[in-house]
């Protein structure tokens, strides 16, 4: 019986998680539905609405690198002091975060950082 819970509780954690991610888009519509329908300017929409709206920022790799490099040091120390087997899996964490500092560095993602890059290339 342990066993099916221990698969099943996966599926439970992302149900509850798509359940509330789309009761929260679906609360956010209704919310920008009511405030159009209360201003009558249409520019005034326009502005509520952009707004309300997610902006996607890129995935800064640099920092997120360094987050995953300090667990996995984390990890490392902690499997010095009790579990052995937390010593590896820390390095390969580490690794990880190393690995995605670098790629932060090689794939730059602000438009600046890809001008400025371009055009050092450009030099040579």
């Amino acid at each position: 019986m342990e066993g099916y819970v221990a698969i099943l509780m996966p599926v439970l954690i992302l149900l509850v998680i798509f359940f509330f991610d789309n009761k929260t888009k679906k609360e956010k519509y209704a919310a920008m539905v009511e405030i159009s329908k209360t201003i009558k300017d249409p520019s005034g929409i326009r502005e509520i609405l952009e707004d309300l709206t997610e902006k996607k920022r890129p995935l800064d790799y640099r920092r997120s690198g360094v987050i995953t490099l300090f667990v996995g040091v984390g990890l490392f120390l902690f499997g010095v002091t009790s579990i052995d087997i937390l010593k590896g899996v820390g390095l390969l964490v580490a690794v990880i975060g190393v690995g995605t500092i670098v790629a932060g560095y090689l794939y730059p993602n602000d438009s600046a950082e890809i001008t400025k890059a371009v055009e050092d290339f450009e030099e040579k």
